[in-house]
């Protein structure tokens, strides 16, 4: 894939507009289910502290610790292994079939290089932005999930994404985006260049790109939280 690259203005063009496909096309749903994922923690939490010694601003921290460290990173990108991933695979499973891929070949053209590295490249660019995005959006839905049923106040939902913040999380979050999405646009390159067959090979390659990516992301959760936690 690095060997005989491209040259740096189409490798950019192509990073650019693979960049739309994977990030700007995914702020709707990542934007949807964060939301949503912090509404409905802000709820849960807020029904099991039930302790009248524990301070209602619990509920906002807690909120915001588990967004930061796992939800927002983790959940958004097994959502986009199963747009983004099955997107690649199938799109790079289709060139193959079609024998597009080969064409590229025969004209000379490194195809690893020219198809596969502009959307590594670019899930590495967008991943940690679509992370932010749903650490805002999912703090947010707990705030108005929680003000609106009652459940906490906004001054203690405040005070509690307040306390006691460590700025490490944040890095550790963006960390875990960047290895995320180098597993999920290298496997789904892998799955789906190498397909060999006809249309249910392709449907078969995106399958087990998404479902690789999705348990390579679980390992790699633990395997980081252990070293770097």
């Amino acid at each position: 894939m690095l060997s005989r690259g491209e040259r740096f203005k189409t490798l950019w063009n192509r990073t650019i507009d693979e960049a739309i496909l994977i990030g700007v096309d995914s702020v709707f749903i990542v934007s949807l289910v964060s939301a949503f994922i912090g509404a409905v923690t802000c709820v849960q939490i807020s029904y099991n502290l039930v302790n009248p010694l524990i301070p209602k601003a619990t509920i906002g921290y807690m909120v915001r610790e588990m967004t930061i460290l796992e939800l927002a990173p983790t959940i958004t990108s097994i959502v986009l292994a199963g747009k983004v991933g099955s997107s690649i695979a199938g799109g790079l499973g289709t060139m193959r079939i079609t024998e597009q891929i080969d064409a590229l070949e025969v004209m000379g053209i490194n195809s690893s290089s020219y198809l596969v590295l502009p959307r590594i490249l670019a899930s590495l660019l967008m991943f940690p932005l679509l992370v932010i995005l749903a650490m805002g959006l999912s703090i947010m839905g707990g705030y108005i999930a929680g003000t609106l049923s009652g459940s906490i106040s906004a001054q203690e939902y405040i005070e509690g994404i307040r306390e006691d913040f460590i700025p490490y999380n944040i890095l550790f979050a963006l960390i875990k985006s960047l290895v995320f999405a180098f597993l999920i646009s290298a496997i789904s390159s892998f799955k789906g260049f190498n397909t060999r067959g006809g249309a249910l090979e392709v449907g078969a390659a995106s399958t087990g790109a998404v479902t690789n990516s999705i348990i390579a992301i679980l390992i790699a959760d633990f395997v980081l939280a252990a070293v770097l936690l």
